[in-house]
């Protein structure tokens, strides 16, 4: 595909998801899926603040599904791709991720608020000191997977996100395309 019949691809998205990547996010983009067209390139255009990383890793996962039967699919990020937003663009091949001029993207590490309240015989209480660790460091490993997706066929590399995601990376759309972790700005 040409750049031009690219650009006309681009302006007109089939999906259109605004707002927190949520359960909510998720049917929305299920139902719109449904309505879309069911050959040629489709383009699903998205603006989020963030939200629930293991939904976008579900809505990846589909578009993943799709274009291995085949199907070329195509990110438009608006305005903002922040957080879990950058987690559903990680599952787009680099040529197939687009922003929009003045957007930007949000990179930083996944968070956790737990309380852990150890109560009864000291073993249990080990075991219970042993899931959070687990499931801390599970989370750290899906985490990991999620930076190296995002920058593969980039000029960026693991480290340099890993290194810079516990302070909130902002890149703005030219820097995005300039290192390529976009295909480009439109």
């Amino acid at each position: 595909m040409n750049d031009t019949d690219r650009q006309k691809v681009l302006t007109a998205p089939q999906l259109r998801l605004i707002g927190n990547v949520d359960e909510a996010m998720y049917a929305e983009f299920r139902s719109q899926l449904a309505a879309a067209p069911q050959d040629g390139p489709l383009v699903i255009a998205l603006t989020t603040l963030g939200g629930n990383p293991e939904v976008a890793r579900a809505m990846a996962d589909d578009v993943r599904l799709i274009r291995d039967a085949g199907r070329t699919i195509y990110f438009l990020g608006k305005t903002a791709v922040y957080s879990a937003g950058a987690t559903f663009m990680a599952g787009f091949p680099v040529d197939c991720r687009f922003l929009t001029k003045g957007s930007s993207i949000l990179l930083h590490e996944r968070q956790i608020a737990k309380t852990i309240n150890l109560s009864g015989p000291l073993r249990s209480c080990t075991a219970q000191l042993k899931a959070a660790l687990h499931e801390i460091e599970h989370s750290i490993d899906i985490e990991e997977q999620g930076f190296r997706d995002i920058v593969d066929g980039s000029e960026v590399t693991f480290e340099e996100v890993r290194d810079k995601a516990p302070d909130n990376w902002y890149l703005d759309c030219d820097e995005a395309a300039e290192r390529g972790m976009i295909a480009g700005v439109i």
